[in-house]
């Protein structure tokens, strides 16, 4: 399988669960509480304007958004929801 095939083959899987995760994100809205949808927002918010800097590579894009989230995700994870 050449090179352009896996890639496409890639992308359509991405898609689909890009897709997949956002029906299992807004089965999740109703229940979750406001403290937790703000923080989802704010991480959510935050990787989504980065993405959208092209200049910027993924791999800083990770790397970025690893440290940022990191002590919201800690937080969270140390708080009953």
């Amino acid at each position: 399988m050449s090179d352009e095939l896996i890639s496409q083959a890639l992308e359509g899987d991405i898609r689909m669960t890009h897709e997949r995760f956002v029906a299992a994100m807004e089965a999740r809205l109703p229940a979750m509480s406001l403290e937790m949808k703000e923080t989802y927002f704010a991480i959510l918010s935050n990787l989504v304007a980065k993405l959208e800097d092209e200049d910027k590579a993924m791999r800083a894009i990770l790397q970025e958004m690893m440290m940022e989230a990191g002590t919201m995700i800690m937080q969270t994870l140390n708080t009953s929801d």
